[in-house]
C-alpha cells in the first residue's frame, strides 16, 4: 500500500470510529507516543491526549449527535508526517477539516484534528466514496 493510500485509510478509520461512535476505535486512531491536540468547532484548544480522548468520549456518547460523512479527502505525505484535508458533512452543514498524522512504527496515528464551518453545502461536494468494510 502506498503512503498516500495508507494515510487515507488511517483517516477513514478516524471517521469510521466517529460514525460508529466507538470510543475504543477512536483511542486506537490517536497517537499514543506523541503529543496530540484538537480543536472542535466552537471549542477551546485541547492540548493533551487526556483532554482530547475525554472530548471524544463525550461526543461519541451523545445519542443525539447527527451522523458524519467525510468527503473529498486528500492526503499530503511529508516523510513521517501526513495531512489529510477534507470536508465533513454533518446534517445540512459542511465543515472543512484538517487531520494531521505521524507515523508510530508502521502505522499512521492522528496527532491533530480541527474542523470549522465553510461556505459549501452538501450538494456542492462529490458523493462519498464507499471505503468498504473496516478491519
Amino acid at each position: 500500500m502506498s503512503d498516500h493510500a495508507a494515510l487515507l485509510f488511517a483517516n477513514e478509520a478516524f471517521y469510521h470510529a466517529f460514525r460508529s461512535r466507538d470510543p475504543a476505535a477512536m483511542e486506537r486512531v490517536w497517537a499514543a507516543r506523541s503529543s496530540v491536540t484538537c480543536i472542535h468547532p466552537g471549542w477551546r484548544v485541547l492540548h493533551s491526549r487526556k483532554e482530547v480522548m475525554a472530548s471524544w468520549k463525550g461526543i461519541l456518547g451523545n445519542p443525539e449527535a447527527p451522523p458524519i460523512t467525510c468527503r473529498e479527502a486528500r492526503a499530503h505525505v511529508h516523510d513521517s508526517f501526513g495531512l489529510v484535508l477534507c470536508y465533513e458533512v454533518i446534517g445540512e452543514s459542511v465543515l472543512a477539516a484538517t487531520n494531521a498524522f505521524l507515523r508510530e512504527g508502521r502505522d499512521w496515528r492522528m496527532i491533530h484534528h480541527q474542523a470549522g464551518p465553510c461556505e459549501l453545502t452538501p450538494a456542492q461536494l462529490a458523493a462519498p466514496a464507499d471505503p468498504g468494510p473496516m478491519q
